[in-house]
C-alpha cells in the first residue's frame, strides 16, 4: 500500500524563519492566515512605545522637517498616535511647537494665556499666529490669578480695522463662568447651554484660575481614540534632540515645555556621545520618556537599555529616501532587525518602534507582526496637508518634497546635527531628496490607515497587538518566505494600466 505523501507545512515560526544567515525585508515574507471570529471593528490595536505610554493607534511620526512639526504631532494625537517634533530649527522654534500642540487640547487650561485691558488687539492677532487660538481671558493686571475683567474672542474684533484698539474697548464683559471646585462634566454642561466658546474658572474673589473651550468638547467627541494625558486631558507630543553639548540646553526647554517623550536621534545610537545623552536625560529628565536608537542588534539594545532608556527605534538604512546601506555599507535589513531587536528588548521590558522600511500599508502590519510595539513612519505621512512644505506639481501630479535628514540639502541646512557630521569640512550625504504624492488630509488618512490595519489582525486571526506578538513568540503565528515572481503576482500585474 503506497503510504501518503507528507502534509505540506504550513509556513514557518518567527525562530525557524530568522534561523537563516540571510538578512530579510518585509518584501521576503508574506504572513499567513488565521480563523476569524470577531469583528474588524473588535480589533484592539493600542501598543506601548515607551514603558509608561501606550497608544491606540500605533503609528509614529518621523522627526524629519518635512514630516513633523505642530500640525502633523497634533492630527497624530488625535487619531491615537504620536507625532515627534524635528529639531533642524532653533530651540525657542521646537519648543514653540511643542507648545502648539500642548494647548490644543486642554480640558481644564490650567496654564491659560492672559492679557490685560492694556493690551492691544495686535497681540491677540500675534498669539493666534503662535498658537492658534484667540479666545483670551482678560483679567486686571494681565495675569492669571488676578481679577477677571473680560473676554475677548475672534467675533470681537474680526472686523476692527484699528489693531492697535486697546482690548479694553473691545473686550465682552458679560460672562458666563463657573467657580472653582467644579467638575470637567459639570463645566461642560454650562457651556454647553451657554452657548459660548470659552468658560473661564475662577474663585470665590472672581479670580482667573483657568478655562476650557468648547473646541476641546467637539475634538473628545469626534476623536475618542486620542493621545492624552489622563490627568490634564492634553495631547501627548514628542520631540527629538540630538547629542551634542547644546542638546542638553535643547532637552531642558523642551522638558520645561511639557514634552512627554524624548527621542535621541542619531542614525547609530550605540555610541559615546547618546550614552551620554540618556544618562543626563534620565537625571535632569526623570519625568519625561526616552526613546533611544537607532539600533538593529542585540547588543546595541543592550548597551541602551543597560543605560535606562524606555524605548527603542528600531531601522538602519531602509528608509526610502536613506542610503545609508549604499554609501556606508552599514546597517541591517528592516524584517531582520526588528525582530531579533524585538527578543532582545523584551528581556529588558522595553517596547520597540520599527523606524523605515514601510512602502506600503501591508508593511506596517508586518513591521507589528513581527515584534513592534509601533511603527515610525516618514514617507507615508509626508504628502499630507499637515506635513510641513508646500504643493507644487510635477508632470500634472500634485506633490510635496520630501527628504532624507542625510541629502545633501538637509545636511547644508543642520540635518547634519543627526549624523555626528557637525563641523566636519567634508559632509557624507546619506539620504536624497524626493517627492510624494498628495495623500490629502490626515483627519481622512489616518482613519484608513488605521482601518487598514485593523483588517489585517483581522485576516491573521489575531483579536489585539498583544494577542499578535504571544502568537509570534509561540509560534502560532505563520510566516512563509516569498519568491521575487511571488512579489510580483502579490502586487498588480497584467494590467496595461492602473492607478492606486
Amino acid at each position: 500500500m503506497a503510504s501518503n505523501p507528507p502534509a505540506t507545512p504550513n509556513g514557518l515560526s518567527a525562530a525557524e524563519l530568522f534561523e537563516c544567515s540571510e538578512g530579510i525585508t518585509y518584501n521576503d515574507v508574506v504572513l499567513l492566515p488565521g480563523t476569524i471570529d470577531f469583528a474588524v471593528e473588535d480589533v484592539d490595536l493600542t501598543g506601548r512605545i515607551t514603558r509608561d505610554i501606550a497608544l491606540n493607534v500605533p503609528m509614529v511620526s518621523s522627526p524629519m522637517d518635512t514630516v513633523t512639526e505642530s500640525a502633523m504631532a497634533i492630527q497624530m494625537a488625535l487619531h491615537g498616535g504620536l507625532g515627534i517634533i524635528h529639531f533642524n530649527n532653533s530651540i525657542e522654534e521646537q519648543v514653540a511647537e511643542v507648545q502648539r500642540v500642548k494647548r490644543f487640547e486642554n480640558g481644564f487650561i490650567l496654564d491659560p494665556v492672559v492679557l490685560s485691558p492694556q493690551h492691544r488687539i495686535r497681540d491677540v492677532d500675534d498669539i493666534r499666529r503662535r498658537f492658534g487660538f484667540s479666545g483670551i481671558p482678560i483679567t486686571a493686571d494681565g495675569r492669571l490669578g488676578s481679577r477677571l475683567v473680560g473676554i475677548v474672542t475672534q467675533r470681537d474684533i474680526d472686523f476692527e480695522p484699528n489693531r492697535d484698539r486697546p482690548l479694553a474697548e473691545v473686550m465682552t464683559t458679560d460672562l458666563v463662568i463657573a467657580h472653582e471646585g467644579v467638575t470637567l462634566q459639570e463645566a461642560n454642561e454650562i457651556l454647553r447651554h451657554s452657548r459660548k466658546g470659552k468658560l473661564p474658572i475662577v474663585d470665590d474673589e472672581c479670580r482667573l484660575v483657568s478655562l476650557i473651550s468648547r473646541t476641546d468638547l467637539r475634538t473628545n467627541r469626534d476623536y475618542p481614540l486620542a493621545t492624552k494625558d489622563a490627568d490634564k486631558k492634553q495631547l501627548l507630543v514628542g520631540a527629538a534632540v540630538g547629542t551634542r553639548p547644546v542638546d542638553r540646553e535643547r532637552a531642558v526647554a523642551l522638558r520645561d515645555a511639557g514634552v512627554d517623550v524624548i527621542v535621541v536621534d542619531s542614525a547609530q545610537g550605540d555610541s559615546c556621545f547618546q550614552h551620554d545623552m540618556i544618562r543626563f536625560l534620565k537625571a535632569e529628565c526623570p519625568a519625561v520618556q526616552v526613546v533611544g536608537g537607532n539600533v538593529v542588534t542585540e547588543a546595541q539594545v543592550r548597551h541602551l537599555a543597560e543605560l535606562g532608556v524606555d524605548g527603542l527605534r528600531v531601522g538602519m538604512g531602509t528608509g526610502s529616501i536613506c542610503t545609508t546601506q549604499r554609501v556606508l555599507a552599514v546597517g541591517r535589513p528592516q524584517a531582520t532587525a526588528v525582530y531579533a531587536c524585538r527578543l532582545a528588548a523584551q528581556r529588558h521590558g522595553i517596547p520597540i518602534i520599527a523606524d523605515g522600511g514601510v512602502a506600503a500599508i501591508g508593511d506596517i502590519v508586518k513591521a507589528l507582526a513581527l515584534g513592534a510595539s509601533a511603527v515610525m513612519m516618514g514617507s507615508m505621512f509626508a504628502g499630507t496637508e499637515e506635513a510641513p512644505g508646500h504643493y507644487v506639481y510635477q508632470d500634472g501630479v500634485r506633490v510635496k518634497v520630501y527628504r532624507g535628514m542625510a541629502s545633501a540639502e538637509a545636511l547644508r541646512e543642520g540635518g547634519d546635527k543627526r549624523y555626528l557630521a557637525e563641523g566636519q569640512r567634508i559632509k557624507v550625504a546619506q539620504g536624497v531628496s524626493g517627492l510624494v504624492v498628495d495623500r490629502g488630509r490626515m483627519r481622512d488618512y489616518m482613519p484608513y490607515l488605521t482601518a487598514a490595519v485593523r483588517s489585517g489582525l483581522q485576516d491573521l486571526g489575531c483579536r489585539s497587538l498583544a494577542g499578535m506578538h504571544a502568537a509570534l513568540l509561540d509560534g502560532r503565528l505563520r510566516i512563509e518566505r516569498i519568491s521575487s515572481a511571488a512579489q510580483r503576482e502579490g502586487a498588480p500585474h497584467d494590467l496595461f494600466a492602473y492607478k492606486e
